[in-house]
């Protein structure tokens, strides 16, 4: 979703310039994901029941030693937040509004609890999400789960033929637009946020590197969390194959997006924000039907993330508390779903990046802490993959 929403978040604040500095944090971020990654391979930990996991809190418990323990804590408080599916909700609740309720006044019907108001059709669609979700992963309902991620790839090959025929039916104008992203990331001419780093400039650095963050989670933390937990035997392999995820991820994907968004012109003619402003932009330039292909896309997207979320906020607690305590994280999980359906976007994002900003804390410090670890074992790894002698498992 943040390849879907978050670039338009991005475009909507900074302008085409935003996508040059997401492409920036990509670069950056394709060497912090080396570092983090195969540190989570070489430190693993046992949990309270002595099975293997992997994460910074485990790098930095395994390798750096008590003194530190307190930022592994730190990183596990703050992953029960970040990983939470509010963005996911959030959007997919939007999107649904957006396309699939045609009732204006479903829409816009309020109810209020307490001194809350609420959209009602907001609160039934984040029911219905949360419903579905729990039947998953209370329920152990994993078929469900199983098929919807199976239905991913076909969303992906979808998106992505659905992107490049928009970019196609425009593609006289594709020179026009990179060049604007790269000269606009400079002069910020269409930057709409506050300034940061002593100008606009740094308004838009910032606005760039916290969607691309948003989007990729390099250097986060939730990367080495499931690849610490791999089989493998070769951290440095593993290293390598977490640098792919940047590069596809946003110098491919939101690029795309970003270009889709920027040919069709929405961006200058609409206030729209998130995925409002990619669905308007898809319906621009595929009328009738671009946007609902986009929300089978963003369904199918948003959905197994909010199944599988739960184990990179599961694997934190159980590192504060073991592993037992841990599955109660699944109903603060699951009650999150509905927040995140009913309240603004804005507020959702900022929860999200304040909690990502403080899970990289430790997983930064970590990564340069025990870096020259990680280019030691670099050496033996490319020597042996030379040499023929490298472990294959």
């Amino acid at each position: 979703m943040g390849n879907i929403a978050g670039v338009a978040v991005a475009i909507t604040i900074g302008g085409p310039g935003a996508l040059f500095w997401m492409w920036v944090a990509a670069f950056v971020g394709m060497s912090t994901n080396f570092f983090t990654s195969t540190l989570a391979v070489m430190y693993r930990g046992k949990d309270s029941e002595g099975i293997i996991q992997g994460g910074p809190m485990y790098v930095v418990r395994e390798g750096m030693g008590k003194t530190w323990q307190w930022l592994g804590v730190l990183f596990s408080l703050c992953a029960m937040i970040g990983c939470l599916p509010i963005f996911q909700a959030n959007q997919l609740t939007q999107v649904i509004l957006d396309i699939g309720i045609t009732s204006e006044s479903l829409k816009n019907s309020m109810i209020y609890l307490g001194p809350v108001e609420i959209n009602s059709a907001k609160l039934l669609v984040g029911t219905v999400l949360l419903i579905i979700s729990a039947i998953v992963i209370i329920g152990g309902i994993k078929r469900i789960g199983n098929w919807a991620g199976r239905m991913v790839p076909i969303m992906i090959v979808i998106y992505f033929s659905t992107v490049m025929i928009i970019i196609l039916l425009n593609i006289s104008e594709v020179p026009h637009y990179l060049w604007l992203v790269v000269t606009d990331a400079f002069a910020a001419n269409h930057y709409h946020g506050e300034p940061a780093l002593g100008g606009i400039v740094g308004g838009l650095i910032v606005a760039g590197v916290r969607r691309a963050s948003f989007s990729n989670e390099a250097g986060i933390g939730t990367a080495p969390m499931a690849l610490g937990a791999s089989r493998s035997s070769e951290p440095i392999r593993e290293g390598l194959v977490s640098m792919i995820s940047p590069a596809i991820d946003t110098l491919l994907v939101c690029t795309l997006t970003a270009l889709a968004i920027l040919l069709t012109g929405v961006w200058q003619t609409s206030e729209a924000n998130g995925v409002t402003l990619t669905s308007m932009a898809f319906n621009s330039a595929l009328p009738g039907f671009g946007q609902y292909l986009l929300l089978l896309c963003a369904f199918f997207f948003a959905i197994t993330s909010l199944f599988s979320y739960s184990y990179y906020g599961s694997k934190a607690l159980s590192f504060l508390v073991g592993v037992k305590r841990s599955k109660f994280y699944n109903y603060f999980y699951l009650a999150t779903i509905v927040f995140g359906a009913v309240v603004s976007m804005e507020l959702v994002i900022n929860i999200i990046d304040i909690a990502y900003a403080l899970m990289a804390i430790p997983t930064m410090i970590s990564g340069f802490v025990l870096a020259p670890v990680v280019m030691k074992e670099a050496r033996s790894y490319f020597t042996r993959l030379g040499e023929g002698k490298f472990n294959g498992k």
